[in-house]
């Protein structure tokens, strides 16, 4: 047989298993020695990867039926699918193991590159949930550079209050945590997350979905139908198949995709849509993995973030959590190509990046048919929902990184004039402040700004997510008209809304000012100069003093602050020893420097923002 020819030229020892395999899963015998092509998914502990198995299932059958000898076949070798882990961050919100939540993100990066780098896949159709296994799979394919494409598994659809008809959510649930009626709470319990799917609001998971399908990873129209949509199953893994074997037979890679501009275009569409805060966390390490070390200086400085949010780009959905709508309205009214198209035409987009269909992003929008914006979900750039973009980085003497980030789409007051004066109170960690809010909530009074500390990359280790203190914080607000701020060097649920300020740097357990604040230090978050300061330490003196005192104490405990957490795993162990700062993304990396395979010029594509709509918009950056 002509089979036998084939593999006995090859070494049996590393032929035997792919034979078996082959003959296992139905696929050509002779083509175990072509380059091999399969799909990944991630699972994880909730609904929110329920429906990705079904999905990768139904790619890897239009898969087998592409490869083979046939004229319109590939001659591939397919490989059975693979998965990855995550942490459910909605499950493990306000405990110690949301410590596992960003870390998770490097795990699945880790596990993909394994089987990537391993199995040599020269095709990769990859499945994601959740919010951070999408970016350690971006990461990973940027890595490998291979041809290759992600569909993101979809949003849950919205729950429904059976008493008030009310929309509910999983931050609907959160915000009543301290609500004293514990039936109620169970109530909205049963009802916030009906069926399977990932975060239904415009929190950090489908902040990141647009942006990986802006960032040209992604066919636009896949980002925002729910995950029980029939064409998930039956119309999108064949269209999957078909922009895979074009990305191979042009031989275009993610590099090709994944450029500056892409990039830039991508945090412009995550201002407009008033996104997650952690994508200032994922932009810095999907930029990393695309061979530029330095997002802020390579991809867009923190004063051209600003100027773009500040006088630049508005906001165009009304979202949960700040507004009213879920994905699945937004796909309702025509997904997130009507709001690239609202962005393209005003000229705030360059329309001239290549995507993974092959084709450029604006000529993709246009085979789509995108359609204008309905008014109501959707806003046009003329009329828009809030004309300010929904995301600003602070500088000052608490964020000498330019690190802080503060979600200003989900304020919901205390900016007078763009300023906000508070009174210090100073939290050790999560847990305490959890405590208080639970035993003691009158103790937080009109123009707190609540400081939590060493929940940072190497402090806590891991730097949880804070939705559950957010939620409790926000809810105490509105019950009591007052205004009460959070800033901590951890990170918040994109879910968070509120005057709350993340990622501030350095962290408290490598220094930073942060962990020199005491009780009832005056915190100044000024958005007129883009600066968080406490009035205490711009005294050189008082500085010096606490600093000093800061590192007796460290000193003291062996060089590590006792109020970092333990880390009691190998995991968080490593955590603590390669965290990056925020401003490079949080990740895993040795000696604390991000690793960058095969470095790349930031380059210059001419293109200039156009917009007709906004002051400013010349500004030559």
């Amino acid at each position: 047989m002509k089979s036998s020819t084939v593999i006995i030229d090859r070494h049996p020892g590393r032929s035997t298993q792919t034979i078996g395999l082959a003959r296992a899963i139905g696929t050509e015998p002779d083509l175990i020695h072509e380059p091999s092509v399969g799909v990944v998914g991630t699972k994880g502990d909730s609904q929110c990867y329920l429906g990705v198995m079904s999905k990768v299932d139904a790619i890897h059958a239009q898969l087998k039926h592409r490869i083979g000898k046939g004229p319109d076949q590939l001659k591939l070798r397919l490989v059975q699918p693979e998965y990855t882990i995550a942490t459910s961050d909605g499950i493990r919100n306000g405990t110690r193991e949301m410590r596992y939540s960003l870390i998770g993100r490097e795990v699945t990066h880790d596990a993909l590159c394994e089987h990537l780098s391993a199995t040599g896949l020269a095709g990769t159709i990859a499945v994601v949930a959740c919010d951070k296994p999408p970016v350690g799979t971006l990461a990973a394919l940027l890595e490998h550079n291979q041809p290759s494409i992600i569909m993101s598994d979809g949003p849950i659809h919205p729950g429904i209050d059976p008493k008030t008809g009310e929309a509910l959510d999983i931050v609907s649930a959160y915000q009543v945590a301290g609500h004293p009626d514990a039936e109620y709470r169970h109530h909205i319990a049963c009802h916030a997350c009906p069926g399977i799917g990932s975060c239904g609001g415009m929190f950090t998971y489908n902040t990141m979905q647009t942006f990986i399908g802006v960032v040209g990873m992604q066919p636009l129209h896949m980002v925002a139908p729910p995950s029980d949509d029939p064409r998930r199953l039956n119309e999108f893994p064949k269209e999957l198949v078909g922009h895979l074997a074009n990305l191979i037979a042009k031989d275009l890679k993610p590099r090709d995709i994944v450029v500056r501009d892409s990039i830039r275009n991508a945090m412009i569409v995550a201002m407009a849509i008033g996104g997650s805060t952690n994508v200032t966390l994922h932009g810095p390490e999907i930029a990393r993995a695309a061979g530029f070390a330095d997002f802020w200086k390579e991809i867009m400085t923190p004063e051209e973030f600003n100027h773009l949010s500040q006088h630049v780009v508005p906001v165009l959905t009304d979202a949960r959590p700040y507004g009213k709508y879920s994905m699945v309205d937004i796909d309702e009214v025509g997904g997130v190509q009507v709001i690239v198209r609202e962005l393209l035409d005003a000229g705030l987009l360059n329309g001239d990046v290549l995507t993974c269909t092959g084709e450029t992003l604006g000529a993709q929008v246009e085979r789509l048919g995108a359609k204008r914006a309905d008014g109501r979900v959707i806003y046009s750039v003329e009329k828009p929902y809030k004309v300010s973009g929904g995301l600003r980085v602070l500088g000052g003497n608490l964020s000498p990184d330019f690190s802080a980030i503060l979600k200003l789409a989900g304020v919901e007051g205390g900016l007078e004039n763009n300023i906000f004066r508070g009174r210090a109170c100073v939290f050790e960690g999560e847990q305490g402040l959890l405590d208080a809010l639970d035993t003691t909530p009158e103790r937080f009074q009109n123009h707190d700004m609540i400081i939590v500390r060493y929940e940072g990359p190497s402090g806590a280790p891991g730097m949880p997510e804070m939705l559950d203190s957010t939620s409790r914080i926000t809810t105490l607000c509105r019950e009591r008209n007052i205004v009460v701020g959070l800033m901590t060097d951890a990170r918040f649920s994109g879910g968070s809304v509120g005057l709350v300020i993340g990622h501030v740097g350095p962290e408290a357990a490598l220094g930073g000012p942060i962990g020199l604040i005491e009780d009832g230090d005056e915190i100044v978050a000024d958005l007129n100069i883009n600066e968080l300061n406490c009035t205490a330490l711009a005294d050189p003196a008082v500085y010096a003093k606490r600093k000093a005192a800061w590192e007796k104490v460290v000193a003291a405990n062996g060089g590590l602050h006792p109020n970092c957490g333990v880390a009691d795993t190998r995991l968080l162990h490593r955590a603590r020893a390669t965290a990056v700062p925020a401003t490079r993304g949080g990740g895993l990396h040795p000696n604390r420097e991000v690793w960058v395979r095969e470095p790349r010029r930031a380059e210059q594509s001419g293109f200039k923002l156009k917009n007709k709509y906004r002051p400013n918009v010349n500004k030559s950056f």
